[in-house]
């Protein structure tokens, strides 16, 4: 079902609305937390990324970031066995977790496209982690068709992780992309998925202004998550994590961090999952998800529009061969 660009961000705005006015009993600091769609799951709308970018901190800084967003009140972190070497981001946050699990949603994702694999790679994730299991195990990037067929054959990586589901080695299964949205609107229709995250920044909305003013597709433009498989994942209950909120600081100095940060959060999504390679950016995410307020229905056309003409095609082009590890 298609819906408008109107009719969608106006939902987005009055879902928002509620969810951010939620606070968690007894959080830190009162950091504003969504329920994890149909996990039940309460978690932090602010989400510590695990990636590339953490990755910057020196050895022995990598626990005390962790700290810092625990601390804060961030309680969602997200990792990826490949985010390193040798499941190197994995280990840095089992390490800096060690006696605050129950603390925490922890996820993580699996990057093996061979299913038989697959066991073997979590189990290194979990010992990685220091933990017997996790919150929510990812397939992680997702990208064309030929890759969406691999992972949901007959035995496939999505049985594999199934079947982990099954041994509670997680609780929830997901998938995330930020390379083809169309595809991943596929994969969300077909499969019984807990959760997905997604490329969701106000930079790669692939709209236009039509008669009267009207917000349209734009065909000349790659299909945006936002407008793609968005939707399929709110039908379905899912619980939506949006990432790639700056576009890998693409989009900074062209609107101001809360701008960018509040555009996704906006959004009828659970948490936005952000990399914060440097103290002062956990305490200022922080303290702008403290303060989010969702913004209406104009000021995101408007920051959307403005951002997605002058940046859209070469993001496209970025994320499409992007690879955080």
């Amino acid at each position: 079902m298609s819906v408008s660009r109107r009719e969608f961000l106006e939902t987005a705005a009055v879902g928002s609305l509620a969810a951010g006015s939620l606070l968690a009993d007894g959080s830190s600091a009162g950091m504003p937390t969504r329920v994890l769609g149909k996990t039940g799951a309460r978690v932090s709308i602010l989400a510590m990324g695990g990636g590339s970018r953490f990755l910057q901190y020196p050895e022995d800084q990598a626990a005390e970031a962790v700290h810092k967003a625990l601390d804060l009140g961030v309680t969602y972190i997200d990792t990826c066995d490949d985010y390193g070497p040798n499941h190197l981001s994995e280990r840095r946050i089992g390490a800096a977790i060690k006696g605050r699990r129950d603390r925490i949603f922890l996820a993580t994702k699996v990057t093996t496209r061979d299913p038989g694999d697959v066991p073997r790679v979590v189990e290194l994730s979990l010992q990685s982690l220091q933990v017997d299991h996790v919150d929510l195990l990812h397939i992680h990037s997702l990208t064309e068709e030929d890759d969406l067929a691999r992972v949901e054959a007959k035995g496939g990586v999505l049985d594999q992780v199934r079947k982990l589901r099954d041994q509670k080695m997680t609780r929830f299964i997901g998938v995330t992309s930020h390379t083809n949205p169309s595809v991943l609107a596929q994969a969300l229709e077909r499969h019984d998925f807990d959760c997905t995250q997604m490329a969701l920044n106000a930079g790669t909305v692939a709209m236009k202004s039509g008669p009267g003013g009207k917000m349209v597709p734009n065909p000349a433009m790659q299909a945006s998550f936002e407008t793609v498989a968005l939707p399929v994942a709110v039908r379905k209950k899912m619980g939506i994590l949006g990432m790639k909120v700056f576009a890998q600081d693409a989009l900074i100095g062209q609107a101001g961090p809360d701008k960018l940060l509040y555009y996704t959060l906006s959004l009828p999504i659970t948490a936005a999952v952000v990399s914060m390679p440097k103290f002062e950016h956990i305490e200022q995410n922080t303290r702008l998800a403290k303060a989010f307020r969702p913004l209406s229905p104009a000021e995101m056309k408007d920051l959307s529009t403005r951002l997605s003409q002058k940046n859209k095609e070469a993001l496209d082009r970025f994320f499409r061969h992007h690879v955080d590890a």
